[in-house]
């Protein structure tokens, strides 16, 4: 049985799922919103275990988050935590994510623009 935090936090996006009041735009935007709220917070998580010397994340899985479309959250808590800021590799892969990130997004958003003339031919 559902515990009424998990009915008050879920029914809303339950709600709008099941009565298709969400579109999957809207669904896939909300998803990746989660993804960097995570992001950022794992980033805010790893800052305070360096500071008190405590178990660390490792770099693959702060890269793994801001891969799978965190990069935002990854880039905000580099920056307004000041964590990572000089660690070499992380800073090159971490901008070669955004990059790519960037690339896709501007792919996506253009796409009705060039898409049509590619599939014409």
């Amino acid at each position: 049985m559902e515990t009424l935090r998990s009915q008050l936090v879920c029914s809303p996006f339950r709600f709008a799922w099941q009565n298709e009041t969400m579109t999957t735009s809207q669904t896939i935007i909300l998803i990746i919103l989660l993804i960097n709220i995570i992001t950022f917070c794992t980033f805010w998580w790893d800052k305070d275990a360096a500071r008190e010397g405590h178990w660390r994340v490792p770099e693959s899985r702060l890269l793994g988050l801001a891969l799978i479309g965190g990069s935002l959250g990854a880039i905000a808590g580099q920056q307004l935590l000041r964590h990572k800021t000089r660690k070499e590799p992380f800073r090159t892969e971490l901008m070669l994510i955004v990059t790519i990130h960037i690339a896709a997004l501007t792919a996506w958003l253009s796409a009705p623009l060039w898409l049509p003339h590619v599939l014409a031919k």
